[in-house]
This record gives structure tokens, C-alpha cells and sequence, in this order.
């Protein structure tokens, strides 16, 4: 039976815009398989926001370990009844997609579940990797699998930078709840304590923002310089994390605003991305 891909190129459409337009940049046999994957990082992204304490949530986060690893079974039977999961199972299956990265994804989400404070940036670039880096590097391997190994430093980074762009869009959100994802070691370069940042301060928490935003760009500029070789059947996988350069120049420029929002237009995207493609 083929799954229904309609539900997860919807979520994706109405919950990760920068992304959706980016498929559109893929040939269209791949792009089905491309808003599965994202709307799997859509799905347990927000399961914080589904359950009252982390222990439901690390069973929900099971229970999608639990279908991956169905994926690899003969009967195919992964995901039943859940069309994000069933379209994942398919996609999996499809491209060959290796089931420790969709593990260690999911390992790496349970961080979120919980109010411990990201301790420094290593960590933090390590969470990407597991994340934001990895789910570049599934959809290069849904777009072109000969191509991907060429794609690994310039997936690095660009989810470091991605990620970077999205804690400071959340930071109203995760100071709601008590999260620091700002590692520990840029906000003592900041002279910005955890206390402060939570509370809201002004001036130690611009210090902050300034902070990160200065590593974001550290790692998209080298995310840049090695996007420049990457042919171009894979750079559709790595449109909407460069897009993150735009949000991190506009914080740098103006500084976060106070929801955190920091949005481009569907023009604006449309247009880095195509110009993204030519280069």
C-alpha cells in the first residue's frame, strides 16, 4: 500500500513555510518524499508542547523509535494509522535512509523535553548535528544519495546556523517555560547569567542575543563557503537553512524583537532561493 503523503506536504505548508517553498525547487519525484521528512521534524519538534511532564513525552519520542525501526521490517507495516509515520516508513524505505540517524534525531530531541540548561556551545553544536545537520543530510540523500558524502561540512554548519536563527526566534517561547538553549559559556562571554535571560533583563539579554547571533554567522559563513561547490541537484535540501543568514543579519541589525519573530516574505524567500540555485 502507498501511503498518503497530502497530510505531511499540508503540515509542512502550514507549519514550516521556509521549507515548503524549498521543495518546490526539487524535482517533483522527490518532493513528496522531502516534506516527509520535514514534517517528521515538525511532529517531534513539538511534542513538548503536547504533554504536561516529560515522561509522556519520551514514550511519544519511543513510539516514533518504535516505527522507525518497523521501517526496516518485511512487513512494512511502520506508522499504521499515524499518515505522517506511514509516509516516513515509505520514504525510509524508498531511499535506503539509515535508521541510526532517525535514532540519534530522536535521542537527541529528548534534550527538549526537559528545562536543563545547554551547556556550551560544543554541546550545542553537537545537538545540531544530531538535528538540524542531520535532517539536511537525510534530504540530500532523498535528492541525490552519489552526491551526499560531498554535502557533510556544508550540513554542519548550515544547522548550526539554522538552529542558531530558531532559539533566538524562540526565546519568548522557551523563557516561558524556564529553557535556556543559549549554551552557558556565550552567555558568561556575554557577562548575561541564566537568571537574567530568563527574567527578561534588557541589557544583559541584548548582550546575549548579540552573542549568538555572532556564532550563527560564524557557521553560516562556512556553511556559504562550502554550499559554493555543491552541485545543484542537492542544494534544495539546504535553501531554507541559508536562509537563516537573512534572520541573523536582522537581529544583528535591529535586534530581536520582542516576540521574537523575525520573518521574511514569500518574495523575499522565493528570490534568495532562486538565487541560491544560480550561483
Amino acid at each position: 500500500m502507498t501511503a498518503d503523503f497530502q497530510p505531511s506536504t499540508d503540515l509542512v505548508r502550514d507549519e514550516d513555510p521556509d521549507r515548503a517553498l524549498s521543495t518546490l525547487f526539487a524535482i517533483v519525484e522527490k518532493r513528496d518524499s522531502l516534506n516527509a521528512l520535514y514534517a517528521f521534524n515538525i511532529e517531534t519538534g513539538r511534542v513538548r508542547d503536547r504533554v504536561s511532564q516529560p515522561l509522556p513525552g519520551e514514550i511519544r519520542l519511543q513510539w516514533w523509535r518504535d516505527t522507525v525501526v518497523g521501517a526496516a521490517g518485511e512487513a512494512g507495516e511502520g506508522g499504521a494509522g499515524n499518515p505522517y509515520a506511514e509516509a516516513l516508513v515509505e520514504t525510509i524505505k524508498r531511499h535506503d535512509l539509515p535508521l541510526d540517524a532517525f535514532d540519534r534525531f530522536l535521542e537527541a530531541r529528548i534534550f527538549d523535553l526537559y528545562d536543563d540548561p545547554m551547556p556550551e556551545r560544543s554541546a550545542f553544536e553537537a545537538y545540531a548535528g544530531e538535528t538540524a545537520s542531520a535532517l539536511i543530510m537525510l534530504a540530500v540523500m532523498v535528492l541525490d544519495r552519489d552526491e551526499a558524502a560531498k554535502s557533510a561540512e556544508a550540513a554542519g554548519h548550515a544547522g548550526v546556523a539554522q538552529l542558531t536563527a530558531g532559539v533566538l526566534q524562540l526565546l519568548p517561547l522557551h523563557r516561558s517555560r524556564g529553557q535556556i538553549f543559549i549554551p552557558g559559556d556565550i552567555l558568561d562571554a556575554a557577562g548575561c547569567s541564566p537568571q537574567a535571560l530568563l527574567a527578561g533583563e534588557a541589557e544583559p539579554t541584548a548582550r546575549a542575543v548579540a552573542a549568538m547571533t555572532a556564532f550563527g554567522r560564524e557557521h553560516l559563513a562556512k556553511a556559504k563557503s562550502a554550499f559554493a561547490s555543491l552541485p545543484r541537484s542537492i542544494r534544495p535540501a539546504f535553501l531554507a537553512p541559508m536562509l537563516s543568514g537573512l534572520i541573523l543579519d536582522r537581529i544583528s541589525r535591529h535586534g530581536l524583537p520582542g516576540d521574537g519573530r523575525v520573518e521574511a516574505g514569500t518574495f523575499r524567500r522565493l528570490w534568495e532561493y532562486w538565487t541560491a540555485m544560480r550561483r
